[in-house]
């Protein structure tokens, strides 16, 4: 039996991930695979109630997110991480211990971000009482080579995921669309 995909869904705050992640966790479900999505916003109730954003805090919580996925992977499910982990190691400590792992980028543009912004993240950074948002006061660092870019300004989720779901479940290598 092969390994259960895990992919990480990374990119800027308002950037798609959250309805990529479920418009590929459909697209699975219509091929009869039950997938797992670690949401960070819902994961952050559970394990950090009282976040602070600090470097020490995202540092134990993405590693809880991966061991929660690691654990699910190892039994069988396959798992979304739907999470900014606006560093670069938390995604690649993934995929160092992750078999079958893929990075999925939703490239955004700021100002399209910023007329989503479902929380008031941004306008609330613009103001200076959110002053960490990673892509926007803080860094956000890119995937240097993932395997499925997604721009989310010119790609409708529902496309993105039948254009992915197919590698991830190995039946194909879809190729990123272009610019």
């Amino acid at each position: 039996m092969n390994d259960p995909f895990a992919a990480w869904i990374t990119g800027p705050p308002a950037s798609g991930k959250s309805t990529l992640a479920r418009a590929i966790r459909r697209e699975c479900a219509e091929r009869g695979v039950d997938v797992a999505i670690l949401e960070s916003d819902e994961l952050r109730k559970v394990l950090t109630p009282s976040p602070r954003f600090d470097d020490a805090e995202r540092d134990a919580f993405y590693a809880a997110m991966l061991y929660i996925g690691r654990l699910l992977q190892r039994h069988g499910v396959p798992v979304l991480f739907d999470a900014t982990a606006r560093r670069r190691r938390y995604r690649d400590e993934a995929r160092r211990g992750l078999p079958a792992f893929s990075e999925i980028f939703v490239d955004c543009p700021l100002e399209l971000r910023e007329a989503r912004d479902p929380k008031g993240l941004y306008r609330r950074a613009r103001e200076g009482t959110v002053t960490s948002l990673p892509g926007f006061g803080a860094e956000y660092e890119a995937p240097l080579r993932p395997e499925f870019v997604v721009r989310g300004d010119l790609e409708r989720p529902e496309d993105a995921a039948r254009r992915i779901v197919p590698a991830l479940l190995g039946e194909s290598r879809a190729p990123s669309p272009g610019p």
